[in-house]
């Protein structure tokens, strides 16, 4: 056993020692295992981290999991985790840091993204929510979409425009907001699924002090690239276990259910085992980049064979139900429940499927990264980077 391994053995025993799981209050035993440096060991000694590799998160989580204790409920938070601290790590002043991230890995402060808006999804750098300047705060007007967990969130990650002479890349600067502050109204938006699972949020005068900001301003698009890129992976790389993920309910039901096997869907099942698990490995190897904060634009691949993955099991799955897969009837206006994995029916993740490929980014535009940045083929021809934001057509 390393020195490494002992040290983690050791600390890992303290924490369990002193803050038994079956007898101490949930929070405080996740602030021990944060004070321990054992939240996530790849960060900075005082924020849940040792500076170790990350490799060795995983056995530090299995330990923890096997001695019954309990988890950050990663699910409910899954922006803060795989999103925001990776930024605030990257960007935000020690004092910054030192506010947000801890109660951001416990659980009980959860994050959300305002980021894109009605006439800015794909072409993000497009985005309009204005931010003028009013002594040593900014006074945000606009309207975001498409925000997941935004009737949950404290924080929010905030991508508006102050500068409106500039070309659209360059006049966006990037801010936390505190979603309490007056002015700031959610809304729920209904899929097609009966679930309220995303918001728009309305900024009526809101005041963000600058103090908040994150990176110069002007940069926001830079930060953003930051953002977008852990967000790809964290989307694509979320099936750690083999069969886990997409796949895992189609190889259950085949195993399980032998009058749902069919001949024909035989191969099908085999090419879609396959491509799950060339997907589980590169995201555990894109997934160590995220860790350290070097996500590239890789991630933009697994995020969009993630996506195609997940529409054809939930398809496959439909084929070998038949008619019993019609019995999705839940269509009431509901919050979904983030606290844990939803145990759904094929019916669900057949219609919810459909939006892996619009959200995180279109698969289209993933397509456009993969072209330009990780092949270098010629990019498209683009008309509107030098023309003042204020000067494009909306």
């Amino acid at each position: 056993m390393t020195d490494v391994a002992v040290d983690l053995a050791r600390r890992i025993e303290g924490v369990l020692t002193a803050h038994p799981p079956e007898t101490t209050d949930r929070l405080e035993f996740l602030r021990a295992r944060f004070a321990a440096g054992l939240a996530w060991v790849h960060y900075p000694e005082g924020l849940g981290g040792l500076g170790l590799d990350a490799r060795y998160q995983p056995d530090v989580d299995a330990v923890f999991a096997a001695a019954g204790a309990p988890d950050n409920r990663p699910h409910g938070n899954v922006i803060g985790l795989g999103m925001a601290a990776p930024t605030v790590l990257r960007y935000a002043t020690p004092e910054q840091q030192q506010r947000w991230i801890p109660p951001l890995w416990t659980g009980e402060e959860i994050w959300c993204q305002l980021f894109s808006e009605p006439g800015a999804g794909s072409d993000l750098a497009a985005a309009g929510a204005s931010a003028r300047r009013d002594g040593d705060a900014w006074v945000v007007n606009g309207q975001k979409v498409w925000t997941s967990l935004a009737h949950d969130a404290r924080w929010a990650l905030l991508l508006v425009r102050t500068g409106p002479t500039l070309p659209k890349h360059q006049g966006l600067s990037y801010f936390v907001l505190d979603l309490t502050t007056p002015g700031v109204d959610v809304r729920s938006l209904r899929q097609l699924t009966g679930e309220a699972e995303f918001n728009e949020v309305f900024l009526d005068d809101v005041r963000v002090p600058d103090e908040n900001r994150l990176g110069e301003i002007g940069e926001g698009w830079k930060v953003t690239q930051a953002t977008l890129m852990n967000e790809r992976v964290a989307i694509g790389g979320g099936a750690g276990t083999r069969e886990s993920g997409p796949i895992g309910d189609v190889v259950r039901l085949w195993r399980e259910s032998p009058q749902a096997r069919r001949p024909e869907n035989f191969d099908a099942l085999l090419r879609l085992w396959t491509d799950a698990e060339a997907l589980r490995l590169t995201g555990a190897r894109l997934g160590q980049q995220l860790e350290v904060g070097a996500p590239g634009p890789e991630g933009s691949g697994l995020k969009l064979a993630f996506a195609e993955l997940a529409q054809a099991a939930a398809s496959l799955q439909l084929d070998l139900l038949g008619s019993e897969a019609l019995r999705y009837d839940d269509w009431s206006l509901r919050r979904p429940d983030f606290s844990s994995p939803p145990d759904r029916v094929a019916g669900y993740w057949y219609l919810r499927n459909r939006a892996n490929s619009i959200e995180g980014g279109t698969s289209e535009i993933m397509r456009n990264i993969i072209s330009e940045r990780v092949l270098g083929l010629p990019s498209e021809p683009r008309v509107d980077t030098d023309i003042p934001w204020k000067d494009l057509p909306k």
